[in-house]
């Protein structure tokens, strides 16, 4: 039997949990996994710096399936918006290697999250200390200190996409 692929389906921002909860009803055996990828980020309430989790992807859901026909079928028949994206006629478009090897380099693979990061500043050079940008610092391309975030320009849904994950600047030198 063929290897599951990971497909992408947009949907209308801010339903992503409850379109996970409809599709993984709806698909039932079909998909292996149905999930929305989100990152760890800190945000200060009520005076207290918490971690949160926020959309890593905003506005789609992905499924991983063997049976790509059978999720667009359940799709058209959805009440709700939902497009599978790359589905031209009877071909469907997984996403490719390099995407999905993004995806599983950053990110828990049970949870679908990618993790706080913390490092600091040396000059003009980001050195990241722990988390998934360890290694990686070459991918980011600006910082929010004050909302501890790193966009990166990665390989995603066919383009080139700006993603922001949480890093923490421990230090300053």
């Amino acid at each position: 039997m063929a290897q599951a692929k990971l497909y992408v389906v947009q949907v209308r921002s801010g339903t992503e949990d409850r379109m996970c909860r409809l599709l993984e009803r709806a698909l039932g055996d079909a998909a292996e996994d149905v999930f929305t990828p989100s990152y760890e980020a800190l945000r200060a309430q009520r005076g207290e710096w918490r971690t949160v989790r926020l959309r890593l992807l905003p506005g789609y859901v992905f499924v991983q399936t063997r049976r790509p026909e059978t999720v667009l079928e359940r799709l058209r028949a959805a009440p709700v918006f939902a497009r599978l994206l790359g589905a031209e006629g009877e071909k469907f478009m997984p996403l490719s290697a390099d995407e999905v090897a993004w995806l599983t380099r950053y990110a828990d693979l049970d949870e679908h999250v990618v993790r706080m990061s913390s490092g600091v500043i040396e000059g003009d050079r980001v050195i990241v200390l722990r988390g998934p940008l360890k290694g990686h610092e070459f991918e980011i391309k600006k910082i929010d200190r004050h909302k501890r975030e790193a966009e990166l320009e990665v390989p995603m849904l066919g383009r080139v996409k700006r993603i922001r994950v949480g890093l923490e600047i421990v230090s300053k030198r």
